[in-house]
């Protein structure tokens, strides 16, 4: 390892979304702060999200409404107050970002708001009409290069460095060359896990491997088996899949499946805009049920000029690939998309390694639930981005940690893809939106034996994978976007729990209550840095 160039930093972020990038933003001020993103800024989970950010701004809107909104959405599985922190943090954050240029839609100088599924009031603000990660990621890298924090693409983390139980940064291939990086603070922002599933909306980047990396010295994950679906997925051939937004459904569009029948109020009061979940398995249960690789999403009644003028993006990409939105219904599917589960952390990102933070769709703070609400997931990489900058001062005052003496033997690093293919076959034929005991145990002892020859990043796809099903067949109930056809009913008495997962020469998981946050208002309670 000798040969391999060391460079050192105060804070190490890797990853480059919205979670990382308002980090460093926020960090800039304390010390020499480095971001390292994977690929290019324009490959981030982020850059690809269309529909906003969730804030209660409106006058007819409150914190109290967006905390019952998530919690019902999280079926019964979410941390209260890291609900609480969210939407009471969520509007300084957005206001904060859109002070700092990124272009919201706005109406003679007010922001523009909508709804979205499982949303009580409009309170979704966007940018472009539909490309609202688009405008973020135009704005905020600048804003942070000129802060002082230097921003590296094409830099991959391999593997974290541990010392003394603690962590002290990541090795990591940059242009293809490998190198040490020490840092006092290492912060991961490294997003989804998407692409281990075949269909999904999420960039090529988005293999998970920040919760592998975090898990292999020892860092807790929890709720892993909860994988969200996107109900509406725009039914072609390629991968990642153009997501047609959840918005589209808020503006009034309406599912029909292959009869030309509307399908959704035989499932939920709320039809097209119930909770993700139920939206998913509805659509999955009609193409089941007439043999059809997809089902209709119609919003051609509201007329095509409407539909250019606010989703001009989602109308363009339709039409590059031979459908008019504005006119026609358009075939859409459910794909993989976003991972409540991932490293847990507290309120403030500390996971349970010393010097080692997690923010944004990599971490699990109970947030989520069992079922992601939508847009909170922009709006939570800001609140916790910039909580886990006011607390790295405890670690900034301190030295430059030493490297370990010996530094393990790199394992091969190069990607070998046919392991991702088999990992991203297995999981979508036996762990998607509708599982089962059999096929359960049949993605575990698949993904057992290509483990086996693992190594790298390979072996950190099919780590993640396995922890997918491993906690999707011992929770043996269905709750939000875990749907179990063995076990249909949710089971409050037994599975109100997070299932947390820990290493100890083998993964061994334990059980975690709910944490309910008895005094919702409580103003103190979000703000006061410990």
């Amino acid at each position: 390892m000798t040969e391999l160039t060391e460079h050192q930093c105060d804070v190490l972020v890797v990853g480059g979304g919205i979670a990382g990038l308002w980090c460093a933003y926020h960090a800039a001020s304390k010390g020499e702060v480095v971001v390292l993103n994977k690929g290019s800024f324009e490959e981030a989970n982020t850059f690809w999200a269309q529909g906003g950010m969730a804030a209660a701004l409106a006058p007819s809107d409150a914190p109290e409404k967006h905390f019952a909104d998530t919690v019902l959405a999280g079926a019964g599985l979410c941390d209260e107050d890291a609900v609480w922190v969210l939407v009471r943090e969520a509007p300084k954050q957005v206001l904060a970002l859109w002070e700092i240029g990124v272009p919201f839609d706005t109406d003679d100088g007010h922001l523009v708001l909508t709804i979205e599924g499982a949303h009580s009031v409009e309170r979704i603000v966007h940018a472009y009409g539909d490309a609202t990660g688009r405008a973020v990621m135009e704005t905020l890298p600048r804003a942070v290069e000129e802060r002082g924090v230097k921003l590296y693409e094409r830099a991959s983390a391999l593997k974290l460095i541990v010392n003394n139980g603690e962590c002290v940064g990541a090795i990591v291939v940059r242009d293809g060359n490998l190198e040490i990086w020490r840092a006092k603070v290492t912060v991961l922002a490294t997003g989804g896990s998407g692409q281990l599933f075949a269909v999904t909306t999420n960039p090529h980047g988005a293999t998970g491997e920040g919760v592998a990396l975090a898990f292999e010295i020892g860092a807790e994950v929890a709720d892993v088996e909860f994988v969200q679906f996107h109900p509406t997925a725009l039914a072609v051939g390629e991968v990642p899949r153009p997501l047609i937004s959840e918005a589209v459904r808020g503006e009034g569009a309406i599912l029909k499946n292959a009869k030309g029948e509307r399908f959704m109020l035989r499932y939920h009061p709320r039809a097209e805009l119930a909770p993700r979940d139920v939206v998913a398995r509805a659509i999955f249960t009609e193409m089941q049920e007439t043999g059809m690789p997809y089902v209709w999403l119609d919003i051609s009644h509201r007329g095509e000029d409407f539909v250019k003028e606010r989703f001009p993006n989602i109308y363009q990409a339709c039409l590059e690939r031979g459908f008019n939105i504005g006119r026609e219904p358009i075939p859409v599917a459910p794909a993989a998309h976003y991972h409540m589960g991932g490293i847990r952390t507290d309120l403030w990102g500390r996971t349970n390694v010393p010097r080692l933070f997690a923010i944004g769709e990599c971490a699990c703070t109970g947030l989520h639930g069992a079922n992601r609400l939508a847009s909170n997931s922009l709006t939570e990489g800001l609140v916790f981005g910039y909580r886990v900058a006011q607390v790295i001062d405890e670690w900034l005052s301190t030295s430059l940690p030493s490297l370990p003496t010996e530094l393990s033997k790199l394992l091969k690093w190069q990607p070998d893809f046919q392991v991702l293919r088999q990992v991203q076959q297995t999981m979508s034929e036996f762990v998607g939106v509708v599982r089962w005991v059999e096929g359960l145990e049949k993605a575990i002892s698949r993904l057992s034996e290509l483990g086996k020859g693992a190594r790298g990043v390979c072996a950190h796809w099919v780590t993640i994978a396995w922890l997918i099903a491993r906690a999707a067949l011992e929770r043996t109930e269905s709750r939000g976007a875990h749907f179990r056809r063995d076990f249909t009913e949710r089971d409050d008495e037994r599975w109100r729990v997070h299932l947390v997962w820990k290493t100890q020469g083998k993964a061994v998981w334990e059980t975690e209550p709910i944490v309910t946050f008895q005094e919702v208002r409580k103003s103190t309670h979000s703000n006061k840095v410990p």
